[in-house]
């Protein structure tokens, strides 16, 4: 059911975990290739261009990754290697076919400083170029990508900008800022968002809005962005909407989505990219986080594989 609403309606796709570190490389001496492939494969039959996702993430790591057989963390130089080693193997095997890849994921804090992950403790910043000199000369055709959330915050904006700057400035390969866009009926500030926008393509670099979706529901108190680790009671309050949105959610919904595309719309020759995060409805993350059991309606595709009303406005404004 799904494969024929993504060949309908999308023209590019990106993996939601076959392709993090986990799923891929579970073990060591083990990558395990076979959900990706077929991913890829699929891409491929129906013309469309596959995005990785992602090389360098400190979430979903397979837990080998950054430890010795002790459990005690591994010394700079095996870390190297160990990455060396995880990139251009995945990179290596899909040379040719994958058009770009997420080479660092969400390695910046709200406040702008560098997120702790084990590889910044173990190596500091410096495993950033690394990792991007490693994926560009495992494929040098690959468009290379730094992806993360709350990307409107000024502090973490500036942040990216720098971190795009210094990766030119050593010579190296940046295509694009994704700008996950996780975003909810009232977050974020749009004139934020759109600085932003602006600011990244001010690198010379394109911009993506990577994993888009709207989280209709409301949220507990002190949440926000893409934290996987929040989780919350599940409470009628935070549920409102089982049996769908009301008129003034679905207009709320209607509006955002609208008011989103006309940025993209002014933005166009800077934004190369927009991919949904998840199908349908049903599909989506967020009916399962940060509270399990919701039923939310993020994305433009409902539970029955229906294109949302609003879907042709969006489109009018691109005519």
């Amino acid at each position: 059911y799904a494969s024929k609403v993504v060949k309908r309606h999308f023209n590019s796709i990106v993996a939601e975990n076959c392709m993090k570190c986990e799923v891929i490389h579970p073990e060591e001496d083990r990558f395990d290739f076979t959900e990706a492939d077929r991913l890829v494969r699929f891409g491929e039959e129906n013309d469309m261009a596959v995005i990785g996702h992602c090389l360098i993430w400190h979430s979903q790591l397979a837990p080998w990754f950054c430890v010795d057989e002790q459990g005690k963390t591994v010394s700079a130089d095996i870390l190297k290697e160990r990455i060396k080693k995880h990139i251009q193997t995945i990179v290596t095997h899909y040379k040719g076919r994958i058009k770009g890849w997420d080479v660092l994921n969400e390695a910046i804090e709200s406040d702008g400083s560098w997120r702790k992950s084990p590889f910044y403790e173990i190596l500091g910043e410096e495993y950033i170029p690394l990792i991007f000199q490693y994926a560009h000369e495992a494929d040098p055709e690959a468009e290379l990508y730094y992806n993360d959330y709350s990307t409107s915050k000024p502090a973490k904006r500036e942040a990216i900008c720098k971190l795009v700057r210094s990766l030119k400035a050593k010579g190296l390969r940046i295509d694009a800022v994704g700008m996950q866009s996780h975003n909810g009926f009232d977050y974020p500030d749009y004139a934020e968002y759109e600085k932003s926008i602006e600011a990244f393509a001010g690198e010379g670099v394109k911009v993506m809005l990577t994993e888009l979706d709207m989280n209709m529901l409301p949220n507990p108190e002190g949440f926000g962005g893409a934290e996987i680790s929040q989780k919350f009671e599940l409470q009628k309050k935070f549920n409102p909407y089982v049996k769908g949105l009301d008129k003034k959610a679905q207009k709320l919904f209607n509006q955002r989505y609208l008011d989103l595309f006309k940025i993209v719309e002014r933005h166009k020759d800077v934004i190369s990219r927009v991919t949904f995060w998840g199908v349908n409805d049903g599909h989506s993350w967020l009916n399962g986080w940060p509270i399990p059991g919701r039923t939310n309606y993020p994305l433009l595709i409902d539970r029955n594989n229906e294109v949302k009303p609003v879907v042709k406005e969006i489109v009018n404004l691109f005519k």
